[in-house]
């Protein structure tokens, strides 16, 4: 469905970023007909003079400029967010095949940026790279992006919960992400500063359909979807680290090379 939206908005969104290329050189040339007019024509017709007036033809000349610059960076913008969709989704990479992880992460972290912006009731969530050199590793893409994206939803919650339950703190809300290489597999660390988890709760969160989430807010499936597709469809295996009132941290490992472990 992700990919099949992307698609969709990708062809609207490509025909008018390249038509704004067209209308800026149109414009551009009519605004210079237009002052080889008043250059040779300074005292035009009454009429025409108000009509310039009225429309504020001055300040039309030099915003059109800034409103075509305005409108190119929202079609890269759009195009940017086409390009994670895809990338997150991995459509055309159902089967196993070697992908840059990194990339995989950055395409997740695009598609909840709307949640990490500041809002009237919190700070911006900021997120901490501390990448490390990763091989392409042999995966099922969009799966992993799956759990990436499971285990950040829940750690934004974590830290929307834990600002609504301490109005006013200075603490700076913010996700860690850690990645590197440990033998032949890679490590993926996704860590939050939220409110945490219980020690009676963090033995349950692998567990379907378990969620401390109120009715309505969550299935209990994200977690346990999340541990069968990294034991079982990559034989690696994710832990939960965490202690109330200081953070949680997810660490993923799986091997680089899959075809090899099924051997």
């Amino acid at each position: 469905m992700v990919a099949g939206v992307a698609h969709e908005i990708n062809n609207p969104a490509n025909f008018i970023h390249g038509n704004l290329r067209h209308i800026g050189s149109y414009t551009h040339d009519l605004i210079d007909l237009l002052q080889l007019y008043e250059k040779h024509y300074p005292n035009p017709h009454s009429d025409i003079k108000a009509q310039a007036e009225e429309i504020d033809i001055g300040f039309i000349k030099t915003d059109l400029a800034k409103t075509f610059t305005s409108m190119k960076v929202g079609t890269e913008r759009i195009r940017e967010i086409v390009l994670s969709l895809r990338n997150f989704s991995r459509m055309d990479e159902s089967e196993c095949k070697a992908v840059d992880i990194h990339q995989g992460i950055e395409s997740t972290l695009m598609i909840l940026q709307h949640r990490m912006k500041a809002s009237a009731e919190r700070p911006e969530i900021v997120v901490i790279r501390d990448f490390g050199e990763l091989p392409p590793v042999e995966c099922y893409a969009s799966q992993l992006n799956q759990v990436f994206m499971n285990i950040l939803v829940n750690g934004i919650d974590a830290l929307e919960t834990d600002l609504a339950q301490s109005p006013g703190t200075e603490k700076m809300p913010q996700i860690t992400l850690h990645t590197e290489v440990r033998g032949k597999s890679v490590v993926i660390s996704i860590a939050d500063n939220g409110t945490g988890i219980p020690a009676v709760v963090k033995d349950r969160i692998f567990d379907p359909f378990f969620t401390t989430k109120a009715i309505g807010k969550g299935t209990g499936m994200g977690m346990a979807i999340s541990y069968q597709i990294i034991t079982e469809k990559h034989r690696g295996k994710i832990e939960c680290f965490s202690d109330a009132g200081v953070g949680t941290e997810f660490v993923i490992e799986i091997p680089i090379c899959l075809s090899a472990e099924a051997l």
